[in-house]
């Protein structure tokens, strides 16, 4: 264990360093998650950073600690990396409270610890050490954990942690994001190029489309491999890859599980109702895709059977499951999905009657029914697209977002956005 130790103080590299600045890249900065980590500082609540691998969440944590390093005794910060090879051997909690015992031992940390588990699926019973560590009355700290897995999204974190903790979901880059880390302006050509790129905070450094591409591969292998298939012991793994293709390519189409399995078994598949529905369930808890829920609007209740699916990341499509069809119209319904998930909405696909309400987006106190289409053509399309809207007799706020040169403006109360705009 000294030779852990030894490696995370080297890991920790603001520890025993002048100044304490030497902590390597903190990368782009994001604020909007930052801002929403800040209002809950100074509790004892656990604060859970999730998300899909390489979508930022250490920098996040890094981040962090650059802002608590401004008012806290550096030996007050604890911070180790599952993801490195050189805590491999932290296997347990029990190894992670040895860690954390001659940690303290050697630097003698007086008053509040902050500590900081990365990655922390990896550490097997992790929950029981945050628990000790957040309930104990002789023990004053905050436990920050980041998790690539949804899972500790869902009652598996609360029952892990009793409720003890709040919880931030970390996306790719959204437009904004883009536009300042590429000194871009917030026009429909920054925003076609965004679509056609994604989110990935790595793409950015790679300019090469043969280099991205690989780098996507790369990463979706990893997750597919690590996260699902070890983890889960999928034995059809060449099913599981068709079956994320399919996904990518019907973004945005309304499907069931029965249609999905009956489609891919046209393609000389052994898919079966029970494997389809597992295997999408994974997909979900390693954050590759989104499931969405149809909601009846005027029954007010969840509706069963078919639903969409979204890609965490439109590099996915883009990258690696690319065809003739440059599926803009369906790359813009993504983008404006996860656009509302990273501010926080819940998103639902809205039913009225007979029509649909691409999306409905709600948090406390907020609720709106938004409708995508990648340009509002004609008076055709006009009257198809606000008709869903029209049909809604509530006050909530209704928009219509379209790539159109111009907006619109506002017609029976319904707003015309641009989505380079909102």
């Amino acid at each position: 264990m000294d030779e852990v130790l030894a490696k995370l103080i080297k890991a920790n590299t603001w520890i025993n360093t002048p100044g304490g600045d030497n902590q390597g890249t903190l990368g782009y900065r994001r604020s909007l998650y930052l801002s929403k980590v800040e209002k809950h500082l100074n509790n004892s609540l656990t604060k859970v950073i999730t998300g899909q691998r390489r979508t930022g969440k250490s920098y996040l944590l890094r981040q962090i600690i650059s802002d608590l390093r401004k008012q806290t005794p550096q030996e007050n910060l604890f911070y180790l990396n599952k993801e490195l090879l050189d805590f491999d051997a932290i296997k347990t909690y029990m190894d992670l409270g040895l860690l954390i015992g001659r940690y303290k031992d050697k630097y003698r940390p007086q008053g509040k610890m902050y500590y900081f588990f990365d990655e922390v699926q990896e550490i097997d019973g992790w929950e029981k050490l945050v628990n000790s560590l957040t309930q104990n009355p002789q023990e004053l700290c905050e436990v920050f954990i980041t998790g690539s897995n949804s899972k500790m999204l869902s009652g598996e974190l609360a029952t892990h942690l009793s409720g003890r903790f709040v919880q931030f979901e970390v996306f790719p880059f959204m437009f904004s994001e883009y536009c300042q880390l590429t000194s871009s302006p917030a026009t429909k050509g920054s925003y076609l190029k965004y679509l056609q790129i994604g989110g990935l905070p790595e793409l950015y450094k790679l300019q090469d489309r043969e280099v991205q591409t690989n780098y996507v591969s790369s990463l979706v292998d990893t997750i597919l491999l690590n996260d699902i298939v070890k983890k889960y012991n999928v034995r059809e793994p060449a099913f599981l890859g068709d079956l994320f293709k399919f996904v990518s390519d019907n973004i945005s189409n309304m499907c069931s599980v029965n249609s999905i399995a009956n489609a891919i078994k046209a393609s000389k598949s052994n898919a079966t109702h029970d494997i389809v529905n597992n295997y999408l369930s994974y997909l979900c808890q390693a954050i590759l895709i989104h499931e969405v829920e149809r909601y009846d609007v005027k029954g007010k209740s969840i509706l069963l059977g078919a639903k969409k699916y979204y890609l965490n990341d439109l590099s996915y499509k883009n990258f690696l499951f690319s065809s003739f069809d440059p599926g803009l119209n369906k790359n813009l319904e993504n983008a404006i999905f996860l656009y509302y998930r990273q501010q926080g909405y819940q998103v639902y696909v809205g039913a009225v009657k007979e029509l649909e309400v691409d999306f409905i987006v709600e948090k406390p106190n907020d609720k709106k029914y938004v409708q995508v289409t990648y340009t509002l053509a004609d008076q055709k399309v006009i009257d198809r697209e606000y008709a869903s809207l029209q049909a809604i007799r509530d006050n909530y706020e209704k928009l219509v977002i379209s790539m159109d040169d111009v907006s619109f403006g506002d017609k029976d109360g319904i707003k015309h956005l641009l989505p380079w705009e909102i």
